[in-house]
């Protein structure tokens, strides 16, 4: 059986979230947990708040256990930018991209 959890429009690059997701992908659940507390970047506390929502999700509503999970596949999906503008010289201005992105983490007990 398969459990889903999704975050959306966090706050940070697709492309930052990617890197410490790929990690993760096909290891067990809980082994995945501990491999994230030590991972010193932002996205790696926003992955693991995900991926403790899919482990509570498959032991709530469909009473999986969570040392039997295992990550099938975390993606990540590019978010809207928000745009935003910094003043320059002249009386110009810049565009600045502020970046989401949208965590999607599925677990599976298939071994």
């Amino acid at each position: 059986m398969e459990v889903k959890a999704l975050t959306k429009f966090a706050r940070m690059s697709d492309k930052k979230v990617r890197e410490v997701a790929r990690q993760i992908q096909g290891r067990n659940a809980a082994e995945a947990l501990e491999v994230l507390k030590f991972v010193p970047r932002k996205s790696a506390r926003l992955i693991a708040k995900t991926l403790a929502s899919a482990i509570a999700n498959a032991e709530n509503n469909n009473g999986l256990s969570a040392a039997n999970l295992k990550i099938k596949s975390a993606i990540v999906n590019q978010g809207i930018a928000f745009r935003r503008f910094r003043p320059v010289a002249r009386g110009s201005a810049h565009p600045i991209r502020k970046r989401t992105s949208h965590i999607s983490i599925v677990l599976s007990d298939e071994k």
